[in-house]
């Protein structure tokens, strides 16, 4: 039985999926559910004249609000109690599965549910995917949830 449950969320679709899953698990379970956004502002043009890493972490910050009073809208209407979080990266080697790691950590969290594939496609591609990353150094178990309708069977040939 879970007490406290992570579910870190980014707004995708799949990322969706998984906070609902985890809102089902925490109704189920009587437990505390922690919808957590991580805010990760990239270097790419930190070295660009004019470019003003602020603009894009406030507008980062603010999808983060944005998607956990969605998150938090469901909690209530499902009667699950738990309060969103907010974090941001390091850039000093801080990535995102650290930052989840850190929280589920500090928290502690009982069982981290998150999505197999998020918003960050081009990242996935040269440096692999979040999940991947964070169930090789998670302390706590993790329930992913794939993308897209998995209940469809495949064609017959």
């Amino acid at each position: 039985m879970y007490r406290r449950i992570l579910a870190p969320i980014d707004g995708s679709e799949t990322s969706a999926r998984a906070f609902d899953a985890a809102l089902r698990l925490a109704r189920e379970s009587g437990a505390q559910l922690v919808p957590l956004y991580v805010v990760d502002v990239p270097l790419v043009g930190a070295d660009a004249p004019g470019y003003d890493p602020s603009i894009v972490r406030d507008a980062l910050y603010e999808e983060g609000s944005h998607v956990n009073a969605q998150a938090v809208a469901k909690m209530e209407r499902e009667g699950v109690t738990g309060t969103p979080r907010v974090v941001e990266t390091s850039p000093l080697g801080d990535d995102i599965a650290h930052c989840i790691l850190r929280v589920a950590n500090e928290w502690p969290a009982d069982v981290v549910v998150m999505g197999t594939h998020g918003r960050r496609g081009f990242r996935r591609l040269i440096l692999g995917s979040v999940a991947e990353r964070f169930v090789r150094i998670a302390a706590c178990p993790v329930l992913l949830i794939p993308a897209g309708d998995t209940t469809r069977q495949a064609p017959a040939s």
